[in-house]
């Protein structure tokens, strides 16, 4: 019951989005591939507008594609922009637990080429689209998607912009930053025990030996998963819900958007 009741959560308020903005949004089932792995994500896009506009690929969690993934897709497409909900594991590979999450998500910490070789397959996919501007691209990912999108933006790929969500930011190599080519916006949770304050310390070098335009802001009282209502409410887990932080998080989200987007 407490799995309906929160997908009918979700469901509303994504309607409260659509009505707000006006939009109607289709999403559909996709599938693409990285070599002979096939990848299994949703597109998302209003068909009310015309001709192309920007498009942003949405990196998921550590439990995969999700209904989660697909509802962030939708409130995207409904602000007037395409997004890809990405799959980065495989298609059917959707993990049931944290351990089985734990296990599929380290195999892309270790493995940094693969992960990256994932998220290109999910960008070309996206650039492919006809609904897509593919001068204005951008990035964005939450826990495990957020370290996929800053692993995207150091691969060198054409973003203007990279948003992360109570992300991880290590990175094995940080000269890569030297191939960030777009804007990083980093929302993070002041109380995260995840990301640890030495993890901050060393991206903000990282970001300033490669030159890089980049924000980073701190939400007082937010722990690791402050956008996602699965984590439930209680800090001392280390992950929960916040809705302030998940509130203004996406309202920075969309100012980010709209700056880096500007033609």
């Amino acid at each position: 019951m407490r799995g309906i009741m929160a997908r009918l959560f979700l469901v509303f308020l994504f309607s409260l989005a659509v009505i707000k903005a006006g939009a109607q949004v289709t999403t559909v089932p996709v599938e693409y591939r990285d070599g002979d792995v096939v990848l299994q994500g949703y597109f998302s896009y209003d068909p009310a507008i015309k001709g192309a506009r920007p498009g942003v690929l949405i990196v998921h969690d550590w439990l995969g594609v999700s209904e989660y993934t697909r509802m962030r897709a939708e409130q995207l497409a409904a602000l007037g922009y395409a997004a890809l909900a990405a799959d980065v594991y495989g298609k059917g590979v959707r993990p049931r637990n944290a351990q089985e999450a734990s296990g599929e998500a380290g195999k892309y910490y270790k493995g940094r080429q693969l992960y990256r070789a994932r998220l290109r397959a999910g960008l070309s996919y996206l650039m492919s689209r006809p609904e897509v501007d593919t001068s204005r691209l951008a990035a964005m990912g939450y826990c495990f998607g957020g370290a996929g999108a800053l692993e995207l933006a150091r691969s060198g790929a054409p973003l203007r912009g990279v948003v992360t969500f109570h992300g991880a930011l290590n990175t094995p190599d940080p000269a890569d930053a030297k191939k960030i080519r777009g804007k990083v916006l980093v929302l993070h949770g002041a109380d995260d025990p995840y990301v640890k304050p030495e993890e901050v310390k060393s991206f903000m070098d990282e970001m300033r030996g490669g030159g890089v335009d980049w924000q980073l802001v701190y939400y007082s009282g937010a722990v690791h998963s402050f956008t996602d209502r699965r984590a439930g409410n209680d800090n001392s887990k280390g992950a929960a819900y916040n809705e302030a932080a998940d509130r203004r998080s996406w309202e920075a989200m969309k100012n980010f958007f709209s700056e880096v987007f500007a033609r």
